[in-house]
């Protein structure tokens, strides 16, 4: 532990006000008497960490009491090697300020109510460093306790500005972070009031001092698939990747299929069979495998990609043999994720070696059906917009089966397993800029090189969905500071999401249901001015039933997005079309749907509204059960359908989504009906008022959907 004022003078140096003190060593006081009462007493040494569990700080001292309060904390058994005494700061809002090395992301700022509500309260809030202003100033209103820093009950508020160039100072470009041997830096408390800052306390703990001498124990472990792998670090690539031929081979080689005991490599080999790819077999012995011609190395195979399906222990020989051969895929596991590094590190160096890039280990493959890449059966979906970066391959199947299921259309899918050489930011950073792709969602459990994942998604022109396994990670077990126990992995992650405009989901329905939306909405953008969702109106929600609409607005709300009322203007008309007898003219909307209304009521409502106040999106919702209770006729139905399109089609400048309440209730091939219906008008389609919202959210947050 670096001694208090050591750490105060990096602070002072970097402008930060402390408060005036001096160092008394061998009990010699008299120094004091320069200091303005009140004092304030705090003994330093290797052993004190918290100095008010050590008994190591006493507050409103007299010169004359300074001398006495040192007696007794050396009698009382305090491993002292000095004091600081110091000025009493004049009281405030107490606020804390900390930097943290995270072993994915690098160094994170955390700003929150310090001193004794840092514990008791927890209200903090991360960002990956360097932050902007924006992002101080976000993290600071993201504050439970936000108020008391503006003004609250009559009190005054505190220099905002002040705890701004703080944040900056400590977090933002050219900050403290990036001049400290970084392990733990923590300012707490920081006195905030009217005329600016001071910083009351501060501790550092350099790079490779963490509490029992362990990064780990500070952050909690990572979960999810990397978390045993370690990084293969043989040296940076110099020059960025062509992904092309790694989703548009000429050809494909699988090595590991049998002629005798049908494997893994079998079932590949026929999976690119039906795909109608150029394709070859690697066996050591045999002219042909499956029906597909063989040699009898990589060597020999004139491809763009290669599929390795042999045990762990074999795989780096046969990379060594792929010089040539622009990406090898290896499927198999058994590396880093399995407690053995060492394989992994000697699989990186083979790929090297031969001059070709690795995918995985520990990986399912690519699909791509521009390519006819592919590792699920059943045939190829068509080419699409969308893309898919997964580091686990049976999610990412799901997501292709049950995506195109639901109308998606995909660009790339690629999974990276291990992601020992290729990795999810270099693929990122290739696929912002491909002209195939419009929308990119991520599956990922250890970010393997955080820190341009940040980068990555921090200049991605295209939206990003995020869906992150394993972020309920381990509490914080031995954390030397405050800021080491409350900086978490699944916070770092919304810090990520928050400060780089990704939208972060929980679910893989949420993912599958944004992309959607991405896909559905890609070519209608958003006023800038509409990206939180507060203006122009927020959402517009219309649909039947009252208790249903009450539970709309309830989703709408915990997604973050706002219902703006109905304009005042549009309400005569809104009467006009029989709107508003029995009920409430209001936002959720309740519109009758059925024979009796017609099935373009909900058309009529919808551009009624827009003509006098513009929402960016329009959300219908429609109870698919009532139209089968009392018969099984689907054209009422499809009739309502074919009205919401053409609604989209009169109202370029919005964005029209459809949720098919009790879609289960409907006859076989009715939604899947309703769903090509829309889908030509470009609505995507959900079943729940809940992912709908989270959909919509996420269209408000990037600008587009």
């Amino acid at each position: 532990m670096v001694a208090e004022h050591e750490a105060k003078e990096l602070l002072r140096a970097a402008g930060v006000p402390v408060p005036r003190g001096v160092v008394v060593r061998d009990m010699d006081f008299a120094p004091v008497a320069e200091l303005r009462e009140p004092l304030v007493l705090k003994a330093y040494g290797p052993e004190i960490v918290h100095k008010s569990d050590a008994g190591a700080v006493v507050l409103g001292l007299s010169r004359a009491d300074v001398p006495i309060e040192a007696a007794r904390m050396l009698a009382s058994g305090v491993a002292a090697e000095g004091f600081l005494v110091e000025e009493q700061a004049a009281g405030g809002v107490e606020l804390i300020v900390g930097l943290v090395h995270d072993p994915g992301f690098g160094p994170v700022l955390l700003a929150g109510l310090g001193g004794v509500w840092t514990e008791t309260l927890r209200d903090t809030a991360l960002g990956l460093c360097p932050i902007s202003e924006g992002d101080a100033r976000r993290m600071l209103g993201s504050l439970r306790g936000s108020p008391v820093l503006y003004g609250l009950r009559g009190r005054p508020g505190v220099d905002v500005d002040a705890v701004v160039k703080l944040l900056m100072t400590v977090g933002g470009s050219g900050g403290l972070w990036e001049r400290l041997e970084l392990g733990e830096f923590e300012i707490n408390p920081v006195i905030a009031t009217e005329s600016g800052v001071v910083a009351v306390d501060a501790r550092y703990l350099p790079a490779g001092h963490a509490s029992n001498g362990d990064q780990d124990d500070v952050l909690g472990e990572p979960a999810g698939l990397g978390a045993h792998s370690e990084p293969t670090d043989v040296g940076p690539r110099s020059e960025p990747a062509d992904f092309g031929p790694l989703f548009e081979p000429r050809a494909v080689a699988v090595v590991g299929a049998s002629t005798t005991r049908p494997n893994f490599g079998n079932m590949f080999l026929e999976f690119y069979k039906a795909a109608g790819i150029p394709l070859v077999a690697v066996h050591p012995e045999a002219r042909e495998v499956g029906g597909v011609p063989a040699v009898p190395s990589l060597a020999a195979a004139d491809v763009d990609y290669a599929l390795v399906a042999v045990p762990a222990e074999r795989c780096a020989q046969v990379v060594r043999e792929a010089s040539g051969v622009p990406y090898v895929q290896v499927m198999s596991g058994g590396f880093g994720e399995a407690g053995r590094p060492e394989l992994e590190r000697e699989l990186v160096a083979a790929a090297r070696a031969a001059g070709t890039r690795l995918l995985g280990p520990n990986c399912m493959g690519v699909y791509c059906p521009r390519g006819r890449q592919t590792f699920v059966g059943g045939g190829i979906g068509p080419a699409g917009t969308v893309a898919l970066i997964s580091q686990s391959g049976g999610l990412a199947g799901e997501v292709i089966k049950v995506g195109e299921r639901r109308g998606l259309a995909f660009s790339r899918v690629v999974t990276v397993g291990n992601a020992a050489d290729v990795t999810p930011a270099e693929l990122l950073r290739w696929l912002s800029a491909d002209a195939e792709t419009r929308a990119v969602g991520l599956y990922l459990e250890d970010p393997r090189d955080g820190r341009a994942l940040y980068e990555a998604l921090a200049a991605a022109p295209v939206p990003v969905v995020l869906l992150v396994g394993g972020r309920s990670a381990q509490g914080q077990r031995a954390a030397a500071s405050h800021t080491g126990g409350l900086v978490s992995d699944g916070r770092i992650w919304q810090a990520l999401a928050d400060q780089t405009g990704a939208t972060l989901v929980t679910s893989q329905d949420d993912l599958i249901g944004v992309l959607a939306f991405f896909q559905a909405h890609g070519a209608r953008m958003a006023d800038p001015d509409s990206r939180s969702g507060e203006s122009r109106g927020g959402a517009l929600v219309i649909g039947p039933s009252g208790g249903a609409s009450v539970l709309a607005a309830d989703a709408f709300d915990r997604a973050g997005v706002s219902l703006g009322p109905l304009p005042d203007s549009a309400l005569g008309e809104l009467r006009g079309l029989g709107l508003g007898a029995g009920s409430s003219l209001a936002n959720p909307l309740e519109v009758p749907v059925g024979p009796r209304s017609g099935p373009d009521l909900v058309q009529r409502a919808v551009e009624a509204i827009v003509r006098h106040r513009s929402y960016p999106d329009v959300v219908a919702h429609v109870n698919v059960q009532s139209f089968f209770t009392y018969g099984t006729r689907a054209e009422p139905l499809f009739e309502y359908a074919r009205a919401l399109a053409a609604a989209q089609d009169a109202l370029p400048g919005t964005r029209v989504t459809l949720v098919t309440r009790n879609g289960e209730c409907a006859p076989a091939g009715v939604e899947d009906e309703v769903r090509a219906i829309v889908a030509a008008a470009g609505i995507p389609v959900y079943r729940t008022m809940e992912a709908a919202a989270v959909a919509v959210a996420a269209g408000g947050r990037n600008g587009t959907a």
